[in-house]
């Protein structure tokens, strides 16, 4: 095992409209963090909580497709942390049968959801359901959702919890996204969690075709 590429090799089944294909689904990590990128996507609505942590990208010319979230329910009066983590799914030229994914650093709460797919194309900008500071004795959850926009146009929303509101899109990738950024509160040790409070993708430049 290399270090950098240390994960583990998933088969699972992705849905395609009518077909079912096997899916050979592999945990990228670090291991292809040189990657050239040519933007960030970013939004002005994550919170103050936490630090910017290690980027994870995905290999050179695969770009993401699809998504899950990691999200704790309901905590109903106990400490609630909402969105945990985000799990980018990366492919290569439209071929879902071999799949990298990236999430950089996430929280310790909650349950991975089923992941979700453009139909086509790429995921190109992001949205994010912020839940503001809710002062010194309030219960903080920072995020609480995000929302993706595919370059063939549906928009795709995660099943995270529902406290804040949605700010504004990010600005568009005309490649597609190619990365991801967490910025995460570390565990309070029984105090507030609110664990997951911004996040930034990279964008990616289309491979060129040779005619």
């Amino acid at each position: 095992m290399t270090g950098l590429l240390a994960a583990v090799a998933l088969v699972g089944l992705l849905s395609c409209g009518l077909c079912q294909e096997k899916v050979f689904l592999q945990r990228a990590g670090v291991a292809f963090n040189s990657r050239q990128y040519k933007s960030l996507l970013t939004v002005n609505n994550g919170e103050q909580f936490g630090n910017w942590t290690w980027p994870e990208m995905c290999p050179e010319n695969f770009f993401a497709v699809g998504f899950s979230v990691r999200v704790e329910s309901n905590q109903y009066g106990a400490d609630d942390t909402a969105l945990n983590g985000i799990r980018l799914i990366c492919a290569k030229d439209g071929s879902r049968s071999f799949l990298y994914t990236v999430e950089s650093h996430t929280g310790y709460f909650g349950d991975w959801t089923q992941p979700q797919y453009c139909p086509s194309g790429v995921l190109t900008s992001f949205q994010l359901r912020v839940e503001p500071h809710q002062g010194l004795f309030g219960d903080d959850t920072a995020v609480n959702n995000i929302k993706f926009r595919c370059s063939s146009n549906p928009t795709l929303e995660a099943n995270g919890m529902y406290w804040g509101e949605y700010g504004h899109w990010s600005q568009e990738c005309t490649g597609g996204i190619c990365g991801i950024e967490t910025k995460m509160e570390e565990y309070q040790y029984g105090l507030d969690d609110s664990t997951l409070n911004d996040v930034r993708f990279h964008c990616c430049a289309m491979p060129q075709t040779t005619q």
